[in-house]
């Protein structure tokens, strides 16, 4: 889309917020991080917030570059928050989740590689226009200064240009896109988990490192042992040897489902699993297992695929794409 687009437009006023947007703020769904940018100055830190039911408001201090503030509200409640107090204010308004537990029902979206073309608004509008759209979805300002980010780094976001002088990957993701990746023990953002209504979600990013004997992977094995609930892994492509490694431990311990994103398209497997393999045995071909969490497969394997790397993703079967 051209960058003179509606949806690329700069909120008007002096040093107004700009790129607002939410995550999950700690591990149990009681707090949230609000981000954003400014152009003209850095500008205030601060958030106002306050419940729909009070006009009692609270204040928060972030920090700066980018700027971003972690707000502690109540379950299950709808708060009205706002930023920019110092020149143009800007507000906005979320609805927390209901309080942890095994039997909470909650609707996630998923989008991946979502990109700025019109094909992308058109995902995204058709994401808004479905009644049973997600109460947890990634993109612009439009969405996510609403509903909060799970956010899990791949290919688009290593940013490694050392011809520019940018020598450390990941850089603007991890300063743009803050994870509370320290409230689940985790010292990378690209590895956390958190709880959220009866999920518990666990982000895992292949292009980052990991190996049998890496902190990474003391890190996922002692999550698997404390989960509680019902387990999701968001990781990307690459994970050929990351599946290798951890697959025994997701069919183990009873991951429920577990998303994989890179191909443009959508698909839904079977139950199969192929802890057999190790890349390197030819053992390659998975097989049916009720202990295997989903996962995406070749076709012969998949219990539904929609291929729609070209067009505008509108799933067939609403049901089976809102997971």
């Amino acid at each position: 889309m051209p960058l003179d687009s509606d949806v690329f437009r700069v909120p008007p006023g002096y040093n107004a917020p700009q790129q607002v947007h939410i995550t999950q703020g700690d591990h149990d769904g009681k707090a949230v991080i609000v981000s954003w940018v400014t152009e003209d100055e850095p500008g205030s830190s601060a958030v106002l917030y306050w419940s729909e039911n009070t006009k009692l408001k609270k204040k928060a201090q972030g920090k700066f570059l980018p700027i971003s503030s972690t707000i502690t509200p109540l379950y299950n409640t709808r708060y009205y928050y706002e930023v920019g107090l110092d020149h143009t204010r800007r507000t906005f308004w979320f609805t927390t989740p209901p309080a942890v537990g095994p039997n909470v029902p909650y609707t996630f979206g998923l989008i991946g590689d979502l990109g700025q073309s019109f094909d992308s608004n058109s995902t995204l509008t058709h994401y808004e226009q479905n009644p049973q759209k997600g109460q947890t979805v990634l993109f612009v300002e439009r969405s996510v200064a609403y509903q909060p980010w799970i956010w899990t780094a791949g290919n688009h976001e290593i940013d490694f240009a050392p011809e520019i002088g940018e020598k450390k990957p990941f850089k603007p993701y991890t300063h743009r896109y803050h994870v509370p990746f320290q409230a689940s023990n985790s010292t990378m953002p690209f590895w956390y988990s958190i709880k959220r209504a009866s999920a518990y979600i666990i982000v895992l990013s292949s292009y980052s490192a990991y190996g049998i004997k890496h902190k990474s992977s003391v890190w996922l094995y002692t999550c698997m042992l404390i989960a509680e609930f019902i387990c999701y892994k968001l990781p990307l492509h690459g994970r050929r040897i990351m599946r290798v490694i951890y697959e025994p431990w997701f069919v183990q311990y009873k991951v429920d489902v577990v998303f994989a994103g890179h191909v443009h398209a959508y698909e839904r497997s079977e139950r199969v699993s192929n802890i057999a393999y190790n890349v390197v045995n030819g053992i390659c071909t998975p097989v049916k297992d009720q202990s295997a969490p989903h996962d995406g497969a070749t076709a012969a394997y998949s219990a539904y695929r929609e291929a729609s790397s070209v067009t505008p993703f509108q799933c067939q079967e609403p049901d089976s794409c809102l997971l």
